[in-house]
């Protein structure tokens, strides 16, 4: 049977027959009398007894499970929630507020109550955090688009940031870590072994008859992968398997049964007449056909043991030559010579050792969870690179395991063996117990409750079930663990971005929202910011913090450091200081410059120089705030499209609004003169420069978080 869609495992299982069996086994594993519907049967034929059908079924259980499953919502979700409702909550309070003040304090009046109104108005414009949903959206669309590039689609938008937080990688082994093409890696005769390459083209003369014998016991058009390896092989070096001995006949073959491991072909040479047998099979089957020695199956056993330490799994050949009225009947009748041993593998993909050193090196941790043996587990964690690979937990392990033991033993645990579905859900939530941010692939539809109870599913697109890609976040559509890693530096490079663009959002609205309400309070002042200025500046904010920060590129270190805490918040009390000391300072500028001017020029004047230093102060605000960790200046090599259009679109309605007289008048503008622009320019410069000198001093990024 084939039984990949409950266990995940291509190899197909072995059943037998049994009377005294009662109850369902557990999918997987060989020689047991379960048969589960959804699976496949690859050879012989059998009649079965019902015993479950619907939710009782293996197939219900799983759905079952996925049913009761809840989605849930990431951390950037609840925060982001939580934050603009806040300030949605203080920004119509506070505009209240302002219309009631300005009523009150300038004596009543229609026209006074339409002033005090639009300076409401401005300042709900100002404080109500319209860009932060924008930005979320944006963000998150835009970062599922950059992943369909490297071969990862998004479902559900949110968990492209949340993988980014990700501090448990759970993986399948076959097909993930591996290529889930079974593949002959070694062969031994005698104690001697030669390994064969994915490259070679020739094999040693004492090999040849090995791997000849091992064909002519296969299938011409074989469905097993082991036979499927076998044919490769020989194409490669051997050149023409199809045709090999085109002159022989198949005259008897005698199948592999339950008391007999082993499948022997019988050949007749069409020329002389001999009848050649070939065998392939478990080692132990094939030592009872050859009737070896004690002594030479002690020494095959030790063989079998080297070869299986290396995860291999190791089939033994035999043959003998005997006239055709001289064959055996039953196949244990035959009397064979042994010839050796082969060994297959599902061999790692290339690109996996890399790839897992660097989620090491971003403190993400790489769990391999497999349906295999241990022996076979161990090895392939040991070639992947992950870093506890000698430590094994066994299926039979954690069905012992009360949910407080498991949480405790998998601090230490990075393999799991013999893993059946259900467990796959236990691990995840023994993981999320620890609060770790889980991250899990699955193809099959056993997999599908892990899936959807992790905080990121990753399905496999290319060998997975519908059932999986549908409870999952986010499909490899390569199937190659390679794209996990890519997928988790866009979602650091998501949330760095977010981090920069929020704090942008909020250094900005500091002066737009003290200019708009200081005036309210302060007799004889008219109102700075009306609600065309506060529009204005919108068009300059808006694709700001939607489009630049969000192209930019990952910071240099973006994968040489841990995971954010799971209770590190957007808003952390470094972002915000970072924010409302930016946001201060330019109110601070603005604020001195309006009353120098207004002394001097009047209203209108000092309006339109503190309106154009607030662009100016934005636009560099915009500069600095690209990357953390570099020079503004630095950064100005760094090639962003969307920062060259906000630029120059910012400018060129600035230098419009200014100059020209119909929409001086529409900005409430007097004239400025070339000194009075050089003075914005050079105010909304310096006012903000100082978060330059702080990324000197400090040469890393301002906020990182607490160290996990």
């Amino acid at each position: 049977m084939d039984e990949s869609l409950l266990t995940g495992e291509s190899v197909p299982t072995r059943k037998l027959a049994s009377l005294d069996a009662c109850a369902l086994d557990r999918p997987g594993g060989d020689d047991r009398p379960s048969v589960f519907s959804g699976t496949l049967v690859t050879g012989g034929q059998a009649i079965v007894e019902v015993v479950a059908t619907g939710a009782s079924t293996e197939l219900g259980t799983i759905g079952k499970a996925l049913a009761t499953t809840k989605t849930e919502p990431t951390m950037l979700q609840t925060e982001t929630n939580r934050v603009v409702r806040t300030l949605a909550i203080v920004g119509l309070g506070a505009c209240g507020v302002v219309v009631v003040a300005f009523g009150i304090t300038r004596g009543g009046g229609i026209e006074v109550w339409k002033q005090g109104l639009l300076a409401g108005i401005a300042l709900a414009m100002a404080i109500l955090p319209e860009e932060f949903p924008v930005v979320l959206t944006v963000f998150l669309a835009f970062g599922a688009w950059r992943l369909s590039r490297s071969h990862v689609l998004t479902r559900r938008m949110a968990a492209v940031e949340m993988l980014g937080a990700a501090t448990v990688l759970c993986v399948d082994k076959t097909g993930t870590l591996t290529l889930n093409q079974m593949t002959l890696r070694r062969l031994a005769i005698a104690g001697d072994t030669v390994e064969l390459r994915a490259e070679a083209s020739a094999l040693p003369e004492l090999f040849h008859d090995l791997l000849e014998y091992a064909i002519l016991a296969s299938k011409r058009d074989p469905f097993d992968p082991m036979e499927r390896a076998l044919h490769e092989a020989g194409g490669r070096v051997i050149k023409d398997t199809e045709h090999l001995h085109p002159s022989w006949s198949l005259v008897r073959e005698y199948p592999l049964t339950p008391s007999l491991l082993a499948v022997s072909h019988a050949w007749r040479d069409g020329e002389s007449g001999q009848v050649t047998i070939a065998s392939k099979g478990a080692p132990e089957a094939i030592a009872d056909l050859c009737h070896l020695s004690a002594e030479e199956r002690a020494a095959l056993a030790r063989d079998v043991e080297r070869l299986a330490s290396e995860g291999l799994r190791v089939l033994g050949v035999a043959h003998a030559t005997v006239r055709h009225d001289a064959l055996a009947e039953k196949h244990g009748g035959l009397q064979l010579g042994f010839v050796g041993l082969l060994g297959f593998a599902d061999p790692v993909r290339p690109t996996v050792p890399g790839a897992i050193a660097e989620c090491q090196a971003a403190g993400v941790r790489v769990v391999m969870i497999t349906g295999d043996y241990p022996a076979t587990a161990q090895s392939i964690a040991r070639q992947a690179g992950i870093a506890r690979h000698d430590a094994v937990l066994t299926g039979a392990d954690l069905a012992r395991m009360t949910e407080q033991e498991l949480a405790l033993r998998i601090l230490n645990v990075d393999v799991f063996a013999r893993v059946v579905p259900q467990q796959k859900l236990q691990i995840v939530n023994a993981f999320k117990a620890n609060a770790e941010i889980v991250a899990m692939t699955g193809d099959g539809v056993n997999d599908a409750p892990a899936l959807k109870a992790a905080h990121i599913g990753i399905a496999m697109g290319g060998r997975g079930t519908d059932v999986a890609r549908e409870a999952a976040s986010l499909v490899l559509l390569d199937d190659n663990f390679s794209s996990i890693v890519a997928a988790i530096r866009r979602g650091r490079t998501i949330f760095d971005n977010i981090k920069k663009a929020f704090v942008f959002i909020i250094a900005v609205h500091v002066p737009i929202a003290g200019l708009s309400i200081l005036p309210v309070f302060v007799p004889g002042w008219p109102l700075l910011l009306l609600p065309i200025h506060i529009v204005f500046l919108e068009l300059v904010i808006d694709p700001a913090c939607s489009l630049i920060f969000e192209a930019e590129q990952a910071e240099p270190d973006v994968m040489r450091r841990p995971p954010r805490r799971r209770d590190e918040t957007l808003f952390s009390a470094a972002t915000l200081r970072i924010a409302l000391l930016q946001g201060l300072s330019i109110l601070g500028v603005c604020l001195g410059l309006f009353v120098l001017v207004r002394q001097e020029h009047g209203n209108d004047a000092a309006r339109a120089l503190t309106f154009a230093t607030l662009v100016v102060a934005i636009l560099v605000v915009i500069l600095i705030n690209r990357s953390w960790t570099r020079s503004a200046l630095s950064m100005l090599r760094v090639p962003n499209p969307a920062l060259r259009w906000v630029l120059f679109g910012a400018c060129s309605f600035l230098v419009v609004a200014l100059l020209v007289p119909f929409a001086q008048r529409l900005f409430h503008f007097a004239p400025l003169h070339a000194a009075d622009a050089v003075l914005s320019i050079g105010t909304g410069i310096v006012c903000v420069l100082w978060f330059e000198l702080v990324k000197r001093r400090r040469n890393r990024p301002i906020d990182r978080g607490a160290q996990r």
